[in-house]
């Protein structure tokens, strides 16, 4: 599996777990996405495009880094601190502290696999399959009708799904995973209304903070930065939305637009009054 990032030393696996505990797994790139409210609950969303998986190629190559090599430190001087040869017993106690220290961090890389595989649903990040895996997994769930893994962490999908309303809704969910950050969210209240929130539409999702904590330098490709329109068709009522435009007239009823880039000045949100509660 090719990499997403170029190799760093010192902190890396320990940002990456950090990163995916804060749910920042996921990014779009480029994409279209439609959702269709109805007054009688029902509703269909779609998403054509792609989404990054910002961790899994470099998840795997630090589980799979080569292990560091004995090297000597510099002797000194007790009285000078001027340099000075090592000797065998300098060298003896350098390598068992070493060999020490080659222990614990063999114990906590075992944690942190481990914690990895539970965060990614038990798929090993290590294993050269692991996209393919995600990939098949996605497959045979409801909506998704293809996924295609291009490398370099970046899928292509078509999901598709229709419903009614009667639970909340949030995209994209996938099976095993404890948690993944949502593109768009639906959430229904008690009044017969709904609040769409898109965070994963927001500028910021678009791997530009993830870029930044793994450090912009020397061949590491970037992720393609997030250029996509999300549009909302209803019948039902508009009460409130952050569109530049407002609501459009629409054979369906009203819509409304959002243009999802880096100038997007924040994630679009809408509520729509559906039937009675």
């Amino acid at each position: 599996m090719q990499s997403i990032f170029a190799p760093r030393t010192g902190g890396m696996l320990i940002a990456l777990i950090s990163m995916l505990l804060s749910a920042c797994l996921f990014a779009p790139g480029k994409f279209t996405s439609t959702l269709d409210l109805r007054k009688d609950g029902q509703f269909s969303f779609a998403y054509t495009g792609e989404i990054h998986m910002l961790a899994l190629s470099k998840l795997a190559e630090e589980a799979n880094k080569a292990p560091a090599s004995f090297t000597p430190e510099t002797c000194y001087k007790d009285d000078t601190f001027d340099e000075r040869p090592c000797t065998d017993e300098d060298l003896a106690k350098q390598k068992q502290a070493w060999e020490e220290e080659q222990a614990r961090s063999a114990e906590k890389r075992q944690q942190d696999a481990q914690s990895m595989r539970a965060i990614l649903g038990g798929i090993d990040p290590s294993s050269p399959k692991a996209a393919e895996e995600l990939a098949a997994r996605l497959r045979r769930q409801a909506g998704w009708k293809r996924v295609d893994y291009k490398g370099d962490g970046l899928f292509d999908v078509d999901f598709a799904i229709t419903g009614r309303l009667d639970h909340d809704f949030t995209f994209p969910t996938i099976e095993r995973f404890p948690m993944a950050n949502a593109f768009v969210q639906i959430a229904m209240r008690n009044d017969g209304s709904v609040r769409v929130d898109a965070p994963g539409f927001a500028p910021a999702a678009g791997g530009e903070p993830f870029r930044s904590m793994m450090g912009a330098k020397d061949n590491m490709p970037p992720p393609s930065p997030v250029d996509g329109t999300f549009t909302l068709r209803t019948d039902g009522t508009i009460l409130a939305n952050n569109t530049d435009e407002g609501p459009q007239p629409d054979p369906a009823g009203q819509k409304l637009d959002w243009a999802v880039n880096l100038r997007t000045p924040a994630a679009p949100t809408a509520l729509i009054k559906l039937g009675n509660p």
